[in-house]
């Protein structure tokens, strides 16, 4: 060989076998450090920086090439701690970042992250060597990537949190979670692990969480038709669902999907009815893969599936309103199992089927995020002992959750809807009339002219004088009003005219000639939320026109957006376009939280000294802090569904948002409830009693819904138990005040959340993290909601504590174990633990009525207890400069002793002179929920240290 050539090899060998055995460089920064990756283990070289936010929070940012690019986070809001330090450890292989409560170890040559704690014990790693990919996408002529971060664990967790979903899933291990604002279905990118970590996911994009993995089309299964030729299933489809051996068509089809709009025309044979109509498809389903395939639907209408035999769905949901349905079942390899899918459209309809592979062992302990479009990879991992701690990180990121108003704690009644002003002052007189408690009744939408939406103006025809409406709701009903502001303007109206010469709004819906469903059908668009001059002049048009009449609260419906409802993901992006941001792939799924943040700025610099409220249809990482609650959507009015809201209730409250509500009885109404036979006419009255025992225990306690009407007085008479029922749980709920507020207190003050997966407060019982039909409602007390027509008693789980007592009875219970639960028609099963204080309050008609003069300190005993009584002034934000007070209240097991403790703080016109009615419950000794009945002991607090002996 040549002696140069030589020469040239070995140095250039040398040179290879040197760059392969350096680890690549890192940069300390000020907020932490910045790796560069061996593009011979990442295929490209890319950028990973640690920043250090608190002893307990890294954020993790990653992007092809050598930079990492400062962002402008619509979500974060948070400031950086001073006085924070941090140690770097560098080795050959790794970079070790140190705080004073989390290790955070990146691999110099892959950039994967593990996060330790401070003993070295693995709480979660980005997965390696290929766990973090950027593919190159074009949005709107710019560039972007599409991002995917997955992670390992080592198993025996749960995940929960992630926004509000209708599948009645909790814990989402296993399970996909698609991120893409809809009616129902609200997008909250992170994640909360029963092992006291999150992921705070800063995305806006249509992205998926959880199993990532892709879903498949039905004709990726093994298919046979019913006379058992391969490759499709048989789909034969008739005109008259009452006679249905009567076929117009029958043909072969080897794919189910229809989820959009628009879908059903075009994949429907011509020569079907669909509103008169049923489909079936029959044949049978195989798979060369052994375990769990996962079905997910989407259907409106009604649907039934049978699979070997087995009747294993049986939904509805109104035809405009699909809703999904997951479906998991075992397959052996090879094995054929029979399959019957029975659609009745009900008209323009959905039905989607796809499935999803099993997981192998190692894929059951990871999850990810993988979203459409973004710059850069950016997540913050937050760390606590426990999941309480864990949410604290996630709003010291995103911001406080302000308190609401106390009336907002009250019950509220709406409809859709008060069409005139003489309803909705009837509706507040009768419930004073009837002395049935109540704080907020709601004008919902089409309170304008038809032609006029968006014009924020009342049709003077059916409201002549809605500034004396509000005033009699205010001063003779003492109700607060809210209304429904939607984000849309109808072409042409002046408001729209003004948006449009300012450039404000989404023009793609205008240019399409898109008509809405109102009368002959009204072109209309939304405006630009993006736009910061947009959402002042929104404020600034709805001040005008409504805030100024004496409104106190603001429902954002709509506010996906929805601009045209049920349109995939591509039609939603185009009618954004463009964003005042940019391409509206990147911001798709931020828009409820700009269009929040327009109105909570803006009333509050209208109006500094009034607390803002907001109820939004949908929401985002960080729209707690403007104020924003949001409810659950158009559900449908079915036992099915109210089941469905209590895991999705749980999950979004432990998505770190605080406030949520549902229409109690559901919105979109069978028809079989809409004209009701006796029979049906009772199983709505106790649809509607079930739903509002559960409705009392949650954040905020609201009726709403299509017909029939929801308010009690016509649901049932007086006499009937539906009637009782709810008048009991509307007025225990006012009497349990002193208990909600200081929940509220805290949420704001000690980032607490109210309504509470068990696995927040029984971290070390196994046994509950997969209960989705149980709740804690505060520290104390174990919600059981009853969902099944005609139940009188339910199976529920008493997690492992100190020890359980019935509220009604006070009968004592062992922990951990399970039991069958006394549920006759008027009550529902709760349960109080031991080691609990439960402050009532006096009987209310409203919140305002009377301040709390006097007390009842019902003392659950078992354990040590203690409850922090706050009260601040109700209406204001004083309590943000420290107006407000802090009662600590503590019971001693041990001792038996009672200390209400100092008064900590004050606010203006507070009680300075209280008494305390004090009922000890023990094991040995049950007592009645009788709040009126005489007490065990009874003191008066005048702010000074008190000790009471049992």
């Amino acid at each position: 060989m040549n002696l140069r050539l030589l020469l040239f090899s070995v140095l250039t060998f040398v040179t290879t076998f040197d760059l392969m055995a350096k680890p690549p460089a890192y940069i300390k920064l000020p907020d932490g450090v910045l790796l560069y990756t061996d593009s011979l283990f990442t295929d490209v070289p890319y950028a990973v920086k640690l920043e250090v936010i608190t002893d307990n929070i890294i954020r993790v940012t990653a992007a092809p090439g050598k930079e990492i690019v400062p962002a402008n986070s619509l979500v974060t809001v948070y400031q950086k701690q001073a006085g924070l330090t941090w140690d770097i450890l560098p080795s050959e292989e790794s970079l070790v970042l140190k705080t004073k409560k989390l290790i955070a170890t990146i691999n110099r040559r892959t950039g994967a992250v593990t996060f330790t704690d401070l003993h070295g014990k693995k709480i979660l790693a980005e997965k390696q060597p290929s766990g973090r990919s950027f593919q190159k996408a074009i949005f709107d002529g710019q560039r972007y990537y599409s991002l995917t971060q997955s992670f390992q664990t080592d198993g025996g967790e749960a995940w929960y949190g992630l926004g509000q979903h209708q599948d009645g899933v909790l814990n989402y291990q296993g399970q996909q979670v698609s991120f893409f604002q809809n009616n129902t279905e609200v997008a909250i990118p992170f994640l909360i692990s029963s092992k006291n970590y999150g992921i705070l996911w800063d995305n806006y994009s249509l992205t998926k969480a959880g199993d990532i993995r892709p879903l498949h089309q039905l004709g990726a299964m093994q298919l046979y038709s019913k006379k058992g030729e391969k490759g499709w299933l048989t789909a034969t489809y008739a005109n008259d669902l009452h006679n249905p051996q009567i076929v117009s068509v029958e043909r072969a089809e080897s794919s189910i999907n229809m989820e959009y709009l628009g879908e059903s025309k075009i994949r429907l044979p011509e020569e079907f009815t669909p509103a008169s109509g049923m489909v079936t498809w029959e044949g049978m389903l195989a798979s060369d893969l052994t375990g769990i395939h996962q079905f997910h639907f989407v259907y409106g209408g009604a649907v039934k599936v049978w699979l070997n035999g087995k009747l294993v769905l049986d939904r509805w949901r109104k035809a405009w309103n699909p809703a999904p349905a997951i479906i998991p079942w075992n397959f052996n390899k090879g094995e054929k199992v029979p399959v019957k899918i029975e659609w009745i459209p009900e008209g323009e309809s959905y039905l989607s089927l796809k499935w999803q592979e099993p997981l192998t062992e190692d894929q059951k302990n990871s999850f990810g995020f993988s979203s459409e479009a973004g710059k850069q990879i950016d997540y913050y991992f937050v760390y606590g002992d426990n999941m309480d701690e864990v949410i604290s990180g996630y709003r010291t990121l995103t911001g406080k959750a302000p308190i609401v108003p106390k009336w907002a704690l009250g019950f509220w009644q709406s409809r859709e809807r008060y069409k005139t002003q003489e309803e909705i002052l009837a509706t507040a007189a009768e419930f004073r009339k009837r002395q049935i408690p109540i704080d907020n009744i709601v004008l919902d939408w089409s309170y304008w002219k038809e032609a006029e939406w968006g014009s924020q103006e009342f049709d003077e025809k059916r409201f002549p004088s809605p500034d004396s409406m509000i005033s009699l709701l205010h001063k003779k009903y003492n109700t607060q009003i809210m209304i429904s502001v939607w984000p849309k303007f109808y072409d042409g109206i002046s408001a729209y005219n003004n948006f449009d010469r300012n450039e404000w709004l989404y023009k793609r819906n205008i240019a399409d000639q898109q008509r809405d469903w109102i009368g002959k059908g009204y072109i209309s668009t939304f405006y630009d939320a993006f736009n910061s001059s947009a959402r002042k002049g929104f404020w600034d048009l709805i001040n005008q026109k409504i805030y100024t009449k004496g409104i106190d609260a603001w429902w954002m419906d709509a506010s996906e957006p929805d601009i045209l409802s049920n349109v995939s993901p591509e039609k939603r992006k185009l009618q954004m376009t463009p964003t005042a941001l940019g391409s509206a792939a990147e911001y798709l799924n931020a828009y409820p939280l700009q269009n929040a943040k327009g109105i909570y700025e803006g009333q509050r610099a209208t109006d500094p000294g009034k607390r803002v409220f907001l109820l939004t249809r949908s929401g985002f990482a960080g729209s707690q802090r403007y104020a924003a609650a949001i409810w659950s959507g158009d559900i449908g009015s079915t036992w099915v569904d109210m089941k469905a809201q209590i895991a999705a209730g749980v999950n979004f409250s432990m998505s770190g948002l605080p406030y949520w509500t549902m229409d109690i009885g559901g919105f979109v109404v069978p028809q079989k409830f809409e004209k009701p036979n006796a029979e049906n006419l009772e199983e709505w009255r106790a649809l509607m009693t079930r739903w509002s025992q559960f409705g009392a225990f949650v954040p905020l306690f609201r009726s709403h819904g299509q017909f029939p009407f929801r308010e009690v007085f016509n649901t049932a008479p007086e006499d009937h138990p539906a009637y009782k029922s709810f008048v009991y749980y509307d007025k225990l709920r006012y009497r349990m005040l002193p208990y909600i507020y200081s929940l509220a207190g805290w949420s704001y003050h000690n980032d607490y959340t109210i309504m509470r997966g068990l696995a927040m407060d029984f971290s070390k019982d196994t046994a509950v993290l997969n209960i989705a039909d149980q709740y804690m409602f505060g520290p104390s007390i174990l919600v059981n909601p009853v969902y099944e027509y005609k139940q009188t008693q339910r199976d529920m789980y008493l997690p492992v504590c100190a020890g359980w007592y019935d509220l009604y009875s006070g009968k004592w219970y062992n922990a951990g174990q399970k039991i069958v639960a006394a549920a006759p028609y008027e009550r529902m099963p709760l349960f109080v633990k031991a080691g609990s204080i439960l402050p009532f309050g006096p009987e209310l008609q409203y919140t305002s009525e009377k301040q709390p003069a006097i007390i009842t300190l019902n003392i659950y005993t078992g354990a040590d207890a203690s409850f922090n009584l706050y009260e601040d002034e109700g209406t204001n934000y004083n309590y943000e400069n420290g107006a407000y007070t802090i009662i600590p209240i503590k019971y001693d097991e041990k001792t038996a002793t009672i200390t209400i403790g100092n008064r900590q703080g004050s606010f203006k016109n507070m009680l300075k002179k209280r008494t305390f009615r004090i009922n000890m419950i023990t094991p040995d000794k049950a007592r009645q929920l009788d709040l009126d009945t005489k007490c065990d002991k009874e003191v008066v607090y005048e702010g000074k240290p008190l000790i009471i002996k049992k």
